[in-house]
């Protein structure tokens, strides 16, 4: 498939919720295992659109702290599915520009993963394309408590603020996410980049995820590109620091106007 590239999006950074792998193998009366091995065929598909729409970072929610709660040989196979995929993958990313990270607690990841996924991190860390986001180990509370006790580690007495907090965290340097799609039908966000998401645009699809395409993502890309996001205010804004600067603006104005 190919996709227009966008001239301007307002959409920047995309995060997925890659669910329904199990339930979509469980209807065929196949493994859950199954079901992950076909999705992942998905991300290089999704990857490519992302990339050819004109998005800066795309973050994937492939495993989460809760999923330390699942069988075994479900967690081994998706150890072995980011494995492959990053040796798969690997040339095309160069090829590409692509920036390469994995976020989250990756200390029960095989050493040989993680080495891969550490090499791959470093070659690409001054890449200008797409920045791709793997969520691995990850959970967004955890995420959250990491960052504060890494600020006050650091700044000892010292008071936080969003801007300390915003800076301490995995993906400081990508910014808020401006849309979450979760496909599978679920509705929740279930623990995912709590802080990031705060104003993003949310997209929920009963497609389970083995079944999602480049067609699908492009069509609900552009249908979020028409709603009209306003961060607070009573007409369209472009983005959140641009509304913080028109209340703080407002703020000056009304309280100058009190004090005199």
């Amino acid at each position: 498939m190919i996709v227009q590239k966008q001239a301007k999006t307002d959409l920047k950074h995309v995060a997925i919720i890659m669910d329904g792998n199990g339930r979509w193998a469980k209807n065929r009366f196949r493994p859950r295992v199954w079901g992950h091995v076909r999705g992942s065929h998905i991300v290089s598909k999704i990857v490519e659109a992302a990339e050819d729409y004109g998005l800066e970072a795309l973050t994937l929610y492939a495993f989460s702290t809760e999923n330390w709660s699942r069988p075994e040989k479900e967690i081994s196979t998706l150890f072995n599915l980011l494995k492959k995929f990053i040796i798969k993958e690997r040339s095309r990313i160069l090829k590409n520009g692509i920036r390469f990270k994995v976020v989250g607690d990756t200390s029960g990841l095989p050493e040989a993963t993680v080495r891969l996924i550490r090499d791959l991190e470093e070659t690409t860390a001054y890449s200008k394309g797409l920045r791709l986001n793997f969520a691995f180990g990850y959970g967004g509370r955890s995420e959250i408590v990491q960052a504060v006790n890494s600020f006050i580690r650091m700044n000892p007495g010292k008071t936080i603020t969003e801007e300390d907090l915003s800076s301490n965290l995995f993906l400081s340097e990508v910014g808020d996410v401006d849309l979450l799609i979760r496909t599978g039908g679920d509705q929740r966000i279930s623990n995912f980049l709590l802080w990031q998401l705060a104003y993003a645009e949310l997209y929920f699809t009963k497609t389970k995820w083995p079944e999602f395409s480049q067609e699908e993502f492009v069509k609900i890309l552009l249908d979020v590109e028409n709603r009209e996001r306003r961060f607070g205010m009573i007409s369209k804004c472009h983005s959140l620091s641009e509304s913080k600067d028109q209340a703080l603006h407002n703020k000056d104005f009304f309280t100058h106007e009190i004090r005199h």
